[in-house]
């Protein structure tokens, strides 16, 4: 017996595929779905993290500062207290100053150069006087500018000569001299004898060549 098949096979297997194809794609775009939901997530509690991270980086640069800000106001209050203490120790040494004026004065006078007039402007002092020659000042001028630890920078103002009238009958050529020069604070005579003090201790200690 020959059976023949009338029914539309064609249609119902164009529909069996067109079905399974609805399905796979329904099955894919849930399995796409949880991905991009699960990578959403992933990406969002990452985000979450970093942020909180970023909140407490902003609260700890904002603490810093505030430690900055505070240690840049300590250093400005120990500059000033510096300051003010250097300010007084200049005043003390400034009482003691024209002591060491005059002791240097009598211990750097060569012989012949005679102190008229002194005048002292806070570090400057003017020397009025008179030398027999122009050797005798310049002796003078040596003497202030690398023998005495108070006295520094002397420079020749003014130099006339002069006679001076030792009786009726004798009268002797002289120089009239106008010097200034800087008197040093004892802090700065202290630093400035530091380095001559370590520069000799080294000679001091070398061994003498045989």
């Amino acid at each position: 017996m020959i059976l023949i098949n009338l029914l539309p096979h064609r249609e119902a297997a164009r529909k069996r595929k067109r079905e399974a194809f609805y399905a796979t794609l329904g099955l894919s775009a849930l399995a796409g779905g949880v991905i991009s939901g699960a990578i959403f997530l992933w990406y969002a509690a990452q985000i979450s993290d970093q942020q909180a991270k970023n909140t407490v980086l902003s609260s700890e640069i904002k603490r810093l500062e505030g430690q900055i800000k505070d240690i840049a106001s300590l250093q400005q209050e120990i500059a000033g207290l510096r300051a003010r203490q250097q300010a007084v120790e200049d005043l003390q040494a400034d009482r003691n100053m024209p002591v060491y004026l005059l002791n240097e004065l009598v211990s750097q006078l060569p012989d012949g150069v005679y102190i008229t007039s002194l005048k002292q402007d806070n570090q400057s002092v003017s020397l009025l006087g008179v030398a027999q020659s122009n050797e005798r000042v310049s002796e003078l001028l040596r003497n202030l500018g690398n023998n005495s630890p108070w006295l520094t920078r002397p420079e020749l103002v003014e130099i006339v000569a002069g006679t001076v009238a030792l009786s009726p009958r004798d009268q002797r050529r002289v120089a009239n001299f106008n010097i200034r020069v800087r008197l040093m604070r004892a802090s700065e005579a202290q630093k400035a004898a530091a380095p001559a003090g370590a520069a000799s201790a080294p000679a001091a200690a070398a061994p003498a060549k045989t």
